[in-house]
C-alpha cells in the first residue's frame, strides 16, 4: 500500500515555466472535459493534476453512477457513458469498472494530444489586478495562461486567487432554506439505542472515539462542519480476490460502536454492495456506522498538503480497519464474518495501490460565493436561473457530519436525502467569481451553492457538464476580449447547445415533480445481489 497517498511531495524542486492558453487544474473529470473542449477549439492546454491519477471519483471507485435523470446529461458527459457502452457492447453504460473509466479518459486525452502533468500541487497564484497570470506548484512548475479553470474538488486555486468562498453549512435563515444547517433525521441513523460511553451507560467513563462532546445545536443552525468522506470500494467475490489488509495502526476500540450496534440485531450491512460490470461492486456507505469516517474531515478543506495527507491516511486506516473488523473480529456475529469473508479487492483494479481505490470521496470542500448562489429554492423549482450552463437533477443529498449524544444515546447528525423535483438550471453566474475578484477564472466543481443545494449539484456527470461549459465560456471570453463575468450569455447559449448540453427541462406540467427512474437492472454479466439477510 506504499503508493496509497493523497499528496506526493516533489523529490526535487525544478523551476520551469509552461505557457498555455488554458490552464486546467484538478484530477476531476471536469478538468478533463474542460481540457478536451479547449483543445478541440485549437487552444494550447496545460492539464495540471493534483494527484498521481486521472479522473477523480469517476475513475476512482464511483462506478454506480449517481444520475438523477439521464435526460439532463448531455455533451461530453453523455459521450463518456456512451463510449463506455460501446466498449461493453451496449448503447450506454452507467455501471462500469473503474479501470475502464480510466482507460476511456486516458485514451481521449491521448487522442487530443494532451499530456497531463501529474502530482502537481498549487502553492500560489500570480495576478495582475483581477486577472490571473500564472499558478505555481510545489515542484517548481509555473503555468502561464489566459484562462484558468479550477476543476479541483478542493478549490485551492480559487482560494489562492482571493475569490470569496465558504466551508461548512449555512443556517437556514441565510438563504431562506429548510434543509441546511444542523439536521437530526432518521436516514443512516441508529435504529436501536446504543450507548456512546466507554463503559456502557456510564457517562463518567468518557465517550467512544468519534463522538462529539458538544451539545447538539438548534435545528437549522449553521456551522463549519463538513459532510463525511469515504472511499467508494470496488469489491469482488472472484477466486483471485485480494484479502482486506489489516492497516498499520489498527485500533479495535475504533469499532466498538459498530460492535454494539450489531448486537442490537441490525442486519442490513450488505445493502450498498451495488453491482457493476465485471462481477464487481461499487460499495458505498450505508447505515448508522459504515465506511463514512464521520467527523474525521472537518479541517480538510482549508488544510495544508501535509495535513491533508494525514487526514487521508486516517480515512485509509478507518475504512481498511472497518473491513478487517467485519471479517475478523469475534465481536462481529458469525454471519457477518462469514459473509464478509466471501468478499475482497479485485486483483485487476487499482493495481498500483493493492486493489484499494486511490481517490478519497471529497464530497464537499470549499464552495465559491459568487453573484448567484444555487440554493434549495433552485432545486425545488421555486426559482429558475435564466443563464443555464447545465442541469442538476439529483436529490439534495448530504451525508452525516457528526456523532452526538442525545438522551444518553449516540445519534448521527447531518444526513439529508430529499428527492422529488424536476431537473433545474445551474447558472453561468454560479461558476464564475464575483465581478472584480478574478476576471479569467472559472470554477465548475466548487460552484457557488449552499451546502444543501451542493448536495444535489455535486455529481460526477454534472461536473463533466460544467467543465465542458466552462471551457466554452473561456473560449468566448477570449474571442470577445472580455472578463468571464462579461461573457454574453446570448452568444454562450448557442455554443453550449451545439455541443449537446441540456439547458432547459421541458415537461408538460412544470408543477408536477419528476418521477425518478427506477434503478436499472444489473448488466447482463452480473448476477442478482445475494440476500443481505445472511
Amino acid at each position: 500500500m506504499s503508493r496509497l497517498h493523497y499528496h506526493f511531495p516533489p523529490t526535487q524542486i525544478e523551476p520551469r515555466t509552461i505557457v498555455a492558453d488554458f490552464c486546467l487544474y484538478g484530477a476531476s473529470p471536469a478538468a478533463i472535459t474542460a481540457a478536451l473542449e479547449a483543445r478541440r477549439r485549437g487552444y494550447r492546454v496545460a492539464l495540471v493534476v493534483n494527484s498521481a491519477w486521472l479522473g477523480g471519483l469517476t475513475a476512482g471507485g464511483l462506478s454506480n453512477t449517481d444520475i438523477g435523470n439521464k435526460q439532463s446529461i448531455g455533451g461530453l458527459a453523455r459521450a463518456f457513458y456512451r463510449e463506455l457502452g460501446r466498449r461493453y457492447g451496449v448503447e450506454e453504460e452507467w455501471r462500469f469498472e473503474p479501470h475502464m473509466a480510466a482507460r476511456v479518459l486516458h485514451d481521449w486525452l491521448r487522442e487530443a494530444g494532451i499530456e497531463p502533468l501529474l502530482r502537481e500541487y498549487v502553492t500560489a497564484v500570480e495576478k495582475s489586478g483581477p486577472t490571473l497570470t500564472a499558478l505555481r506548484c510545489e515542484s517548481g512548475l509555473r503555468v502561464e495562461a489566459r484562462i484558468f479553470v479550477d476543476a479541483s474538488y478542493e478549490g485551492d486555486v480559487l482560494a489562492l486567487a482571493g475569490v470569496s468562498h465558504t466551508v461548512g453549512r449555512e443556517g437556514n435563515a441565510v438563504h431562506g432554506e429548510l434543509l441546511n444547517g444542523v439536521q437530526l433525521r432518521e436516514t443512516h441513523q441508529f435504529e436501536a439505542p446504543v450507548s456512546p460511553y466507554i463503559r456502557e451507560g456510564d457517562p463518567a467513563s468518557g465517550l467512544l472515539p468519534g463522538i462529539s462532546a458538544a451539545p447538539l445545536a438548534p435545528a437549522g443552525s449553521g456551522d463549519r462542519l463538513v459532510q463525511a468522506y469515504n472511499f467508494r470500494m470496488c469489491l469482488t467475490q472472484a477466486a483471485d480476490r485480494l484479502p482486506f489488509p489489516r492497516p498499520e495502526g489498527y485500533d479495535p476500540r475504533d469499532y466498538e460502536l459498530f460492535a454494539r450496534y450489531l448486537r442490537t440485531g441490525w442486519r442490513d450491512l450488505f445493502h450498498k454492495f451495488d453491482r457493476i460490470r465485471g462481477r464487481k461492486t461499487d460499495t458505498n456507505n450505508h447505515g448508522a456506522v459504515s465506511t463514512d469516517f464521520i467527523g474525521g474531515n472537518h479541517d480538510f478543506p482549508t488544510a495544508s498538503w501535509t495535513r491533508r495527507e494525514e487526514i487521508f491516511q486516517a480515512h485509509v486506516r478507518w475504512q481498511q480497519g472497518l473491513m478487517w473488523f467485519l471479517s475478523h473480529d469475534p465481536r462481529c456475529p458469525a454471519w457477518v464474518r462469514q459473509r464478509m469473508g466471501e468478499w475482497g479487492l479485485p486483483a485487476d483494479e487499482f493495481t498500483d495501490t493493492g486493489g484499494w481505490a486511490h481517490q478519497l470521496y471529497i464530497r464537499e470542500a470549499r464552495r465559491m460565493i459568487s453573484d448567484y448562489v444555487v440554493t434549495e429554492l433552485d432545486c425545488r423549482g421555486y426559482r429558475a436561473a435564466s443563464d443555464a450552463v447545465g442541469l442538476g437533477s439529483y436529490a439534495m443529498d448530504s451525508h452525516n457530519c457528526q456523532r452526538v449524544v442525545v438522551d444518553g444515546c449516540v445519534r448521527n447528525e447531518g444526513d439529508v436525502q430529499v428527492y422529488g423535483f424536476n431537473p433545474y438550471p445551474i447558472p453561468y453566474r454560479s461558476i464564475v467569481p464575483k465581478r472584480g475578484e478574478a476576471a479569467n477564472l472559472l470554477v465548475p466543481v466548487c460552484v457557488s451553492a449552499s451546502h444543501i443545494a451542493y448536495g444535489s449539484v455535486r455529481m460526477e456527470p454534472v461536473f463533466m457538464i460544467l467543465g465542458q461549459s466552462a471551457a466554452i465560456a473561456g473560449h468566448l471570453a477570449l474571442l470577445e476580449k472580455c472578463s468571464v463575468q462579461d461573457v454574453p450569455y446570448a452568444k454562450l447559449r448557442p455554443l453550449l447547445a451545439e455541443e449537446g448540453q441540456a439547458l432547459k427541462w421541458e415537461t408538460p406540467n412544470p408543477d408536477s415533480p419528476i418521477v425518478y427512474e427506477p434503478e436499472a437492472p444489473p448488466p447482463a454479466d452480473v448476477p442478482a445481489t445475494p440476500s443481505a439477510r445472511g
